[in-house]
């Protein structure tokens, strides 16, 4: 005999506690409405995670870098009395192309005359076709569909001849997308770029969007504002199905049914796929979902005693095509008590490593810091990692991304509503796509969404 259960009824439902669904949440009840939000992990956060050392010190396992131009997660950081330290930039930065080590205060000067020259052309000329991208509708920029059925490895080809600017320019896609550069559009990669305002690969070491960084850890944000919503979030309870039937939206966990008026899913886009949706998703929406998987990452934490690179002359960052570890950079605070150097296995070997031994990824790591900055690299206090490949509720990291061809087809349907669900998310943000900002700004984004559809319908 089947066994009924109680609906509960609320009048928008949140499916994810990341901080673009937790944004959407709390703008939502600060207007009044009540609201439910559904996550299926044990925690708030989404892709921001805390960790920690033995010592007790807080660590990022996932998202941890702050941009001075990311308005909202700063007026976050003094919201809820959190500290920001600098990126520690001082040094050489080393970039391992080629079978060869180079160094140089910027990375994308640090190779050789010629190979140096093609890679700074390649990078302005990605400055200049991004600016005739628009933001809210890449696919009408000038030969969209020509340049979105281009990868980023034949456009590669195609403008870089050395063989060392071409290895530099595949860690940095690796570095920023997580993806190899066959994987993703030459369009894809402009809006991604245009979306964060540019590349920002001038004169500084030190990414525009990696400025600053949290003392604890990124998660605090998502806990902040979770705090502010109490037992409006439900945790381990992941939306098994979502049916649009009726008058109301019905969310469906493994143990409980809520009907809601509205709806905004803010998970990874390949979990929603993961969901059973009643009607079926029209068929664009349901060939982004297919065509737009999340990049592959493994992100790793070495402790020392001491920042003993700075010593040396080097920054601690690294952008790397001859291993395994695609970037490094320098983890430590100022005030810490330990030296950290953070780092990044990434695309096609974030893949392979993540289904072999924790012993062999840590020995293969330790064994490529100890060529960057000598034996003491390889014989860390502590050594931490996340296989965010295998992580169950994202699948991958950093971000999803679109495959080519996918922008033009469907890429419109990644906002698009259906009926009365909407979806946020980093990768639906239309500046900072991408990054924790880009989150908050999606979340901001659908509940003002669904606040006007609600007073356009009287509800």
């Amino acid at each position: 005999m089947g066994s009924s259960r109680a609906t509960e009824r609320y009048d928008v439902g949140v499916v994810g506690a990341g901080l673009s669904g937790l944004t959407a949440a709390r703008e939502l009840a600060d207007a009044g409405l009540e609201v439910v939000v559904l996550e299926a992990r044990d925690r708030v956060g989404g892709r921001t995670a805390e960790g920690s050392l033995s010592t007790g010190n807080a660590i990022d396992r996932g998202a941890e870098w702050i941009g001075a131009d990311h308005e909202r997660v700063l007026e976050l950081v003094e919201k809820f009395d959190l500290e920001l330290r600098e990126q520690y930039d001082a040094g050489a930065d080393r970039v391992a192309v080629a079978g060869e080590v180079f160094d140089h205060e910027n990375r994308f000067r640090a190779l050789p005359e010629e190979s140096a020259s093609e890679l700074q052309a390649a990078l302005e000329r990605v400055e200049s076709l991004r600016r005739d991208v628009p933001l809210e509708s890449p696919d009408d920029a000038p030969d969209a569909a020509l340049r979105d059925a281009t990868t980023l490895e034949s456009w590669k080809r195609e403008v870089i001849d050395t063989e060392a600017a071409r290895e530099a320019f595949d860690a940095f896609v690796r570095a920023e997308f997580t993806v190899e550069p066959g994987e993703i559009s030459l369009l894809y990669l402009l809006a991604a770029v245009d979306a964060a305002g540019g590349l920002g690969a001038d004169d500084e070491s030190v990414s525009v969007a990696q400025e600053y960084r949290l003392v604890g850890s990124t998660q605090r944000l998502a806990e902040g504002l979770a705090d502010g919503l109490g037992d409006a979030i439900r945790l381990n309870e992941p939306v098994r199905k979502i049916d649009r039937r009726g008058d109301d939206v019905t969310l469906v966990s493994d143990g409980e049914t809520y009907a809601v008026s509205d709806a905004i899913v803010a998970v990874p886009p390949p979990l929603i796929g993961h969901i059973d949706h009643e009607p079926p998703l029209p068929a664009r929406r349901r060939g982004l979902v297919q065509r737009m998987p999340m990049g592959a990452v493994i992100k790793w934490v070495a402790a020392y005693e001491e920042p003993f690179w700075r010593d040396d002359g080097y920054s601690g960052s690294v952008l790397s095509a001859d291993g395994v570890v695609t970037e490094v950079a320098d983890g430590t605070l100022p005030d810490g008590d330990r030296g950290r150097l953070v780092g990044f296995v990434a695309g096609a070997d974030a893949l392979e490593w993540s289904d072999r031994s924790a012993t062999e990824r840590r020995e293969r790591v330790l064994e490529e810091l100890e060529r960057y900055f000598g034996p003491r690299a390889s014989a860390p206090l502590e050594y931490t990692e996340e296989t965010w490949s295998t992580t169950r509720w994202s699948t991958g990291g950093y971000n999803a991304a679109m495959t080519p061809g996918t922008l033009t087809s469907c890429g419109d349907a990644l906002r698009e509503p259906v009926g009365r669900v909407r979806w946020a998310g980093s990768e639906t943000a239309l500046e900072w796509r991408g990054f924790m900002e880009g989150a908050i700004s999606s979340g901001e984004r659908v509940a003002s969404e669904v606040l006007e559809d609600r007073a356009a319908r009287g509800g």
